[in-house]
């Protein structure tokens, strides 16, 4: 009883504050909008990002997520999205403190430098030092897990009714939502991020180009995680940037995505520019493990198939794949109709250069197959996705021309020689 009482509070907050940034902002963007219609967008496009900010973490991830699309969202609104990556408002320092002295039960073993925050929604990152070494400290938001938590059982109250709809009847939003939430929640979990961080240095450790910041979880605490700071960091690629660079970083990339997910069952859903950079040796430098999820076999093996067999055009395996990894299909279910339609897709999409080719349009459609023909994906398939979509907005802006599935095709093959997945051929039915 306790619990709805705080969540009807909360959705009562949520409206609270929207409808508070609606009435602030529609005076301004009037009198704007009858000077130049560019002033009232930026207007429009601020106090959408104080509302996101203001929201919380949970609407705070999903404007990250939006930033990185620039094929769905107009360039003006994925740069004023962009700041929620590293430079959110910080919380206060005095609240900083408070947290720290309470994780370490009095004064912390540190010197803090509180000038030097970078701000994301689930943490602030602050240079300290330790024993005279520099480390990079991440103190905890207080309550942020809470509100997190509170957000998705909201959305997932909406899901469920929703759901009741026809056009909605048999999507797994509900579950879809309830892994997804678990998952940003587990974000504020840094036990668990300093297991994730040590677990990619381990198993990416030959990949020369890539470094992985070393946690230091002998020095951390509930609310606190301290790691290595990496010094002189710069943006993965800018202007400048000479286009054959730019090319090679896109492929570097996507290497250790797919090595991630297709060999070791990884999948690191946050890989946005806030937690990509370019040290001062020319290494790639991944600094957050946060949302980092680990795949069943049978996922991983299934997605890997799907995703080698539309690399190779061939849409009849993927239909029979998609098929078998099916969460659930309606007794009225027109399975013939959904294999032509995935046979066509697959054939249309296959082969394209990024410019090309949009994974939101492609799931758009492949989902909109699903819906209409009576079968429904598996809930689990949706952090494999989340990645590839986050990382694809990036590998745009790298690389235009790059063949985003043939690139996975070296990784794939490799799994398939240790036996990680099957080869090949299914008996079609």
């Amino acid at each position: 009883m306790f619990q709805s009482v705080q969540l009807v509070l909360r959705a009562i907050t949520v409206v609270s504050i929207s409808l508070w940034h609606l009435a602030l902002a529609c005076p301004v963007i009037v009198v704007r909008a009858c000077v130049s219609r560019a002033e009232a967008g930026a207007v429009v496009q601020r106090r959408t990002r104080r509302l996101v900010v203001a929201l919380g973490p949970a609407f705070v991830k999903g404007a990250q997520l939006l930033s990185t699309r620039r094929d769905v969202l107009p360039v003006r609104w994925c740069e004023a999205l962009a700041d929620l990556h590293d430079r959110v408002p910080p919380m206060p320092v005095r609240t900083a403190r408070k947290v720290l002295r309470s994780a370490y039960g009095g004064a912390p073993p540190f010197a803090v430098d509180w000038n030097s925050v970078r701000s994301g929604s689930i943490a602030c990152v602050y240079r300290a030092e330790l024993d005279g070494l520099p480390v990079a400290l991440k103190v905890r938001r207080p309550r942020v897990r809470k509100l997190i938590e509170q957000d998705f059982a909201i959305m997932r109250a909406g899901a469920a009714v929703t759901a009741r709809l026809p056009w909605f009847r048999g999507l797994p939003a509900v579950a879809v939502l309830r892994q997804i939430g678990a998952a940003v929640a587990a974000q504020a979990d840094f036990e668990a991020e300093a297991g994730a961080l040590a677990e990619l240095r381990t198993v990416l450790a030959d990949v020369e180009y890539l470094h992985i910041p070393r946690p230091l979880p002998s020095y951390g605490t509930e609310g606190v995680l301290v790691m290595e700071f990496v010094d002189g960091l710069s943006p993965l690629a800018t202007e400048t940037t000479p286009a054959a660079q730019r090319a090679q970083l896109a492929r570097r990339v996507l290497f250790c995505v797919y090595r991630m997910l297709f060999l070791d069952g990884l999948v690191h859903c946050d890989m946005h520019p806030g937690n990509l950079y370019l040290g001062r040796d020319g290494r790639i430098v991944l600094l957050d493990a946060g949302f980092v999820v680990r795949l069943e076999p049978r996922v991983r093996r299934l997605f890997a198939e799907f995703f080698m067999h539309m690399a190779r055009g061939d849409g009849p395996h993927c239909a029979e794949i998609l098929q078998e990894s099916a969460e659930g299909v309606a007794e009225w279910a027109d399975v013939a109709a959904f294999r032509r339609g995935t046979v066509a897709l697959i054939e249309e999409s296959s082969g394209r250069a990024a410019r090309d080719f949009s994974l939101v349009r492609f799931a758009t459609r492949l989902f909109d197959l699903q819906r209409v023909n009576g079968l429904f994906a598996a809930p689990e398939f949706i952090f494999p996705l989340l990645a590839l979509l986050v990382l694809e907005g990036r590998i745009n802006e790298l690389d235009e021309e790059v063949d985003f599935q043939a690139e996975s095709i070296p990784v794939l093959t490799r799994a398939v020689m240790s036996g990680l997945l099957k080869n090949g051929s299914r008996k079609q039915a």
